[in-house]
């Protein structure tokens, strides 16, 4: 198996990379999402320099939004340019690259990521689950991602509180439990807007910015609750901004210990994310083992790991 393209399309930013075999970055570009530019213009300017240094086989992109894989199409990007996902088709792709195009949703391609080279290593289930300015989940089960004709898994989208939402006011995982979460009910309490420097307050012992924290973090830890009750992972890995706080981790794990499902054993592990912004990147060197590989069991169960 060859070198891989690895494209991080985001709203705010996009970077490129070349990732070997074994999940090693070999070369990476980066810039502005140009908001103006056509697509796929502003792609092929980005990936132009870094395929003429280091040639590839095959390409991946991750993007923020829905994809269809009936169709290799993106098919629905909020926060992408309104007239770009059009474009993001891989056939068309796989034509002006030159090299076989796999589109894939980015919280999709992270959790690959986690799997195959960083938190999640050796375990064949694995959810990831990314908190940042919003909330995203990917599935790996038998060591295949979890996916239909379309992407799956949207966590962040699903309702916590009726009642909330049948007045019209935020009531889903990504509401409650993200980034931009942190700020709004800091703010409304007269604190920073910014979660980094809420938590920074609560690591400091801010008694009003620690309960709004806890607020938060407590529908994160029922989130965790809910996808092991669904999917039951071997392992959960925290990704994102928010989701690599040191201080997420340990109510997540208490609120599985307390609500998650019963005599398992050995017990979900959760784990904070190792590749940080990277993970998107270096899960494009195992997208085609995980989508097109047949389950397999865990290696851990081969290696008698606890």
């Amino acid at each position: 198996m060859g070198d891989t393209l690895a494209v991080d399309l985001g709203g705010t930013n996009m970077r490129a990379a070349v990732v070997a075999a074994d999940g090693q970055l070999l070369l990476r570009r980066s810039q502005p999402t140009p908001r103006q530019d056509e697509c796929p213009d502003a792609l092929l300017g980005l990936v132009g320099g870094v395929l003429d240094t280091q040639p590839v086989t095959a390409a991946v992109i991750g993007v923020p939004g829905r994809i269809d894989h009936g169709h290799g199409a993106l098919e629905y990007a909020p926060n992408l340019p309104p007239h770009w996902p059009q474009a993001l088709r891989e056939d068309l792709l796989t034509e002006h690259l030159g090299v076989p195009v796999s589109l894939a949703n980015d919280a999709d391609l992270a959790t690959v990521g986690e799997a195959c080279f960083g938190a999640g290593r050796g375990a064949a289930d694995v959810v990831y689950l990314t908190v940042s300015t919003g909330v995203g989940a990917g599935v790996l089960l038998g060591g295949r991602l979890v996916r239909g004709r379309r992407s799956a898994a949207e966590l962040g989208h699903t309702i916590i509180d009726t009642s909330a939402h049948a007045r019209a006011e935020p009531a889903t995982v990504e509401d409650r439990g993200s980034g931009t979460a942190l700020g709004r009910l800091g703010a409304a309490r007269g604190l920073p807007a910014s979660g980094a420097e809420l938590a920074a307050l609560v690591r400091a012992g801010d008694a009003a910015a620690t309960e709004v924290w806890d607020q938060v973090v407590g529908v994160v830890a029922a989130a965790v609750v809910n996808v092991a009750h669904l999917f039951a992972p071997e392992v959960v890995v925290l990704g994102g901004g928010m989701g690599r706080d040191p201080g997420l981790i340990a109510p997540v794990r208490e609120g599985l210990r307390r609500d998650g499902p019963r005599d398992l054993e050995p017990p979900i592990e959760v784990h904070t994310a190792a590749l940080g912004d990277d993970a998107g990147l270096v899960g494009a060197a195992g997208w085609a083992q995980v989508t097109a590989a047949p389950a397999s069991r865990s290696a851990r169960d081969h290696e008698g790991v606890a």
